[in-house]
């Protein structure tokens, strides 16, 4: 996640995973009374449902999607070793065997991982899918002119550093064997206990190479999950899947599959999706959205009408909003300066101004308020709802800024509710009864990323973001506070630049652990060590709303990504 590919991941992570499921709470249509039209309930086979986005689902090659292939568009046809657990809440956020028999067998200390398929696997064109494919489909996703996927295989992978993928290199990578058909068996630099996770992301597609047309796969890439692509226009604008007639639900007890045809369009409006969706009219009835939200206008608007709530759904994915800090510039590199700031927020504003505890949950903790991420509630300086003004305007005495001070924020004016202009007015009103006065510098979006993402450029004091790759502390905390991966010449995500040594060998520590719970507890623990450095300044974790169809049914969703799972969903 050091790479420059990682914002692009956030972004994917959010769009691929931010579908809803009905009711007011992370459930299932059991919970409610949101089961389509009728009075049947029970999914069937059959339909057509359709999905309608703003964002086109761009370069539809498993080696080069950003995604866990957690349940939307890519899993119905990208099947991969691992997957998650293909159920609502908390439940939802484990992984578990996909191709593979299990979640993997690791040696003693994790740095080589074993995996077996499953017998009877096969492509849509019946034949059969082996360990050979799957480390081939890993391989061509280390060519330069498939990039944009996952980078943890090039980093953790023994050898893999500079390798250029099968294209150029006919040898292919010593670390991955396949001693048999059924058997693929991986070589790692260093313990990584994460790795079933890490088997989830779609690079670990089978690729059959016989078929590989390298740039132009993703027009019609070879199917190994229930549906194959049946046309492509205008990479992803619009994309028409069919059912794989030979794909087997025997191997594959995740994926219910049970409308005929999916029908995704692309470059939508986002107001015109929720019209849509909101008047369920023809089609429309049988839709869904993968990445619109309801905003808090259209939220009110919608929650006034009984019907149309009841189709609304409430997802949460793993991610922080924040303030971040540079201590290498004054005067953030006083501790208590932090302090001080992290006192006077108002988090009540902060919630309103990003639309309102609807969309908004206040934060207190870095890592996300989930159980699978290691969520250690703490609250290390406790502002209130509105802010500990007195407490502030103390610390800030003792740093020897009893008269105030004066900082700049930098934050993107892009109108999102991540970095907006709305939130940082909120911060600036909050800090100005500390005796903080608050200049804003609002950037352009490619901007702002630019600046805050290169050591040489980044200010002391502005907005972050932050969402995970999988659901725990891993890819979490990791990449934000790992000394080992500030990068000086790149895309540097360790805001602060911390590079603590007791931090850097409790996570290579908590690597080490196969056992995912205990090391989720680690992971907390690890949230709230960093935390007293106050390198950061929790803000919110988002909240998503959705509309659905009104013949929507059998909508599952998870804690992984928040997603309204399409292997799962029926229609009327």
């Amino acid at each position: 996640m050091r790479h420059p590919s990682v914002n692009r991941a956030r972004v994917a992570a959010i769009s691929a995973g931010l579908v809803l499921a009905l009711g007011a709470a992370a459930c299932g249509p059991e919970d409610n009374d949101a089961k389509g039209a009728g009075g049947d309930s029970t999914p069937h086979k059959g339909g057509t449902l359709t999905v309608l986005n703003s964002e086109a689902q761009t370069d539809f090659d498993p080696a080069r999607l950003y995604t866990s292939g957690g349940g939307n568009v890519p899993s119905l046809v990208f099947r991969t070793l691992t997957t998650r657990n293909r159920e609502n809440g908390a439940a939802g956020a484990k992984v578990v065997p996909d191709l593979a028999t299990d979640i993997g067998r690791p040696n003693k200390d994790a740095t080589v991982w074993t995996y077996t398929l499953k017998k009877g696997l096969t492509y849509e064109d019946g034949s059969a899918i082996t360990s050979a494919d799957i480390k081939y489909g890993i391989e061509r996703s280390f060519a330069p002119e498939l990039s944009g996927g996952a980078p943890y295989l090039r980093d953790w992978l023994v050898g893999a550093a500079d390798y250029q993928g099968p294209y150029k290199d006919k040898k292919g990578l010593p670390a991955i064997e396949t001693p048999d058909s059924r058997t693929i068996v991986f070589h790692l630099n260093k313990p990584e206990g994460e790795f079933p996770y890490l088997a989830t992301q779609t690079q670990f597609t089978p690729v059959p190479k016989a078929k590989d047309t390298g740039t132009k796969y993703e027009e019609h890439p070879v199917s190994s999950g229930p549906y194959k692509v049946v046309s492509n226009e205008n990479d992803g604008e619009h994309l028409v899947l069919e059912r794989n007639t030979h794909w087997s639900a025997a191997t594959d007890p995740e994926r219910k599959a049970y409308p005929d045809k999916i029908d995704v369009r692309s470059g939508l409006d986002s107001s015109v999706i929720n019209q849509r969706l909101s008047a369920s009219q023809g089609a429309d009835a049988a839709a869904v959205t993968t990445d619109t939200n309801l905003g808090p206008a259209e939220l009110a608007k919608v929650s006034s009408d009984k019907k149309l709530a009841a189709r609304v759904g409430t997802g949460h994915f793993g991610y922080t909003n924040y303030i971040a800090f540079n201590p290498t510039v004054k005067p953030f590199n006083n501790v208590k300066v932090r302090q001080a700031i992290s006192y006077a927020i108002d988090r009540s504003s902060v919630v309103n101004a990003a639309g309102g505890s609807a969309l908004a949950e206040p934060a207190t903790t870095f890592l996300p308020n989930q159980k699978s991420f290691g969520y250690t509630p703490y609250d290390l300086f406790p502002a209130g709802a509105a802010g500990n003004a007195a407490k502030a305007k103390q610390l800030l005495s003792q740093a020897g800024y009893k008269n105030g001070l004066t900082v700049t924020l930098t934050h993107s004016n892009a109108k999102d509710f991540e970095t907006s202009p709305e939130i940082a007015t909120a911060i600036q009103d909050a800090l100005k009864k500390a005796g903080i006065t608050v200049k804003l510098q609002g950037l352009e979006d490619n901007d702002y990323r630019d600046k805050i993402h290169s050591v040489k450029t980044e200010p002391g004091f502005f907005l972050a973001h932050w969402g995970a790759d999988w659901p725990s502390g891993g890819p979490f905390l990791a990449p934000i506070f790992d000394g080992r991966q500030i990068v000086k010449n790149g895309a540097n995500f360790n805001n602060g630049l911390l590079n603590d040594k007791s931090v850097n060998d409790e996570i290579d520590a908590i690597n080490k652990l196969t056992d995912l719970d205990a090391a989720a507890k680690r992971w907390g623990a690890l949230d709230k060590k960093i935390g007293e450095q106050a390198l950061t300044v929790p803000l919110f974790h988002p909240v998503y709303k959705r509309l659905v169809g009104s013949d929507i049914k059998n909508v599952v969703i998870s804690d992984w990504t928040g997603v309204l799972d399409i292997s799962q969903v029926a229609v009327k």
